[in-house]
């Protein structure tokens, strides 16, 4: 798994601080490597634990993939096998319970939803099946056999936001949405946010998509941004925000100086970093594989809700921003940083 650092300068993400009290196709392919075979001689666990994703697949270099790489992990560590660890894909949202309750039914120990859109079909098979343990990325649901994991995507995007703006060019920079929900507004308003601060008159270019799984509909977002004049695009689009890339690619080609910031993942991994300025990158991973190990000590907490945003390493810039980013921006990326964890500045959670 990918090492986050608080703005170059954090190890590892602090899940131990986790706050108390708080069908498809399965199993083709691991992404990126993981879901590697157990080690030999295998594992006394008998824990299994499920994975539906959202609409965007398990490769879709983002939240669900990352989501995924978390219990490939998990599996390696604890020499789990593929029948104790697998994912559900989901096409549309008419898959989400039918997915969930698969799992449930065939008794699995904990079913994970991927996103936010999966809320009310976790509450649904949750309380249809009190005794079956379900988690949740990126929405809190209220049910005493529901963890739910919630990330504070706006001081990150924040910190990306102080990245656009100090490096423009063009002093217009862009952001690509996926499906217009709470979540993808909170990237949108600390983006912004974190623009107005560094460049007041600095202008933000935004379109939503309406998905998560269209590159094309993400290469023409991106066009049309691009298009008038801006500079830099940051996406939260899932694997829609692919085709961002595509198209600064392309831009590229023809001698435009044009950058993309990425999102959930180290993009710059995947796309390169002749187009990825930089990332803001939140630990789907580490989250997912806290709370799946927990289960197997023992240690779920159903109607937990856990909250991660800078203070505790839940979102932030990955190391290899300092490939593209000069250094003197990065400094002032960790003095906002610094002011954001300390209070001295609230991000808002809604575009103003």
């Amino acid at each position: 798994m990918k090492k986050i650092v608080s703005v170059l300068s954090v190890a590892t993400l602090s899940l131990s601080l986790l706050l108390a009290g708080c069908g498809g196709k399965t199993n083709e392919a691991a992404p990126s490597g993981n879901g590697q075979a157990p080690a030999a001689g295998g594992s006394s666990i008998t824990t299994k634990i499920g994975m539906v994703t959202d609409v965007g697949g398990v490769n879709d270099n983002s939240f669900n993939q990352s989501a995924w790489e978390g219990l490939s992990k998990l599996k390696t560590d604890l020499k789990l096998t593929d029948e104790q660890v697998k994912y559900l894909q989901s096409t549309g949202d008419a898959d989400y319970v039918p997915n969930l309750t698969q799992f449930v039914k065939d008794k699995w120990d904990l079913t994970w939803g991927i996103g936010f859109m999966m809320a009310d079909s976790i509450k649904k098979v949750a309380d249809e099946n009190k005794d079956a343990k379900l988690a949740i990325i990126d929405a809190e649901v209220q049910a005493p056999n529901v963890e739910s994991v919630l990330f504070k995507e706006q001081e990150g995007s924040f910190l990306v936001g102080v990245v656009a703006a100090s490096m423009t060019k063009s002093n217009k920079v862009g952001f690509v949405g996926g499906v217009d929900i709470p979540v993808i507004k909170r990237f949108e308003a600390g983006f912004k946010a974190g623009v107005k601060a560094v460049k007041p008159d600095a202008k933000v270019i935004t379109i939503y998509t309406g998905a998560f799984d269209k590159p094309d509909m993400g290469k023409s977002a991106a066009s049309q941004i691009y298009g008038q004049g801006a500079d830099i695009v940051f996406h939260a689009a899932g694997s829609t925000g692919d085709g961002v890339f595509n198209e600064a690619k392309d831009r590229k080609a023809k001698g435009e100086n044009v950058w993309v910031i990425g999102v959930d993942k180290d993009q710059s991994l995947t796309f390169g970093d002749d187009v990825t300025l930089t990332s803001m990158v939140k630990r789907v991973d580490e989250a997912v594989y806290r709370v799946s190990k927990d289960l197997t000590e023992g240690k779920f907490e159903g109607g937990k809700t856990t909250l991660l945003g800078l203070k505790e390493d839940g979102v932030g810039l990955p190391e290899t921003s300092k490939k593209n980013v000069p250094e003197d921006v990065l400094k002032k990326v960790e003095e906002f940083k610094t002011k954001i964890v300390n209070g001295e500045i609230t991000v808002p959670d809604k575009p103003e």
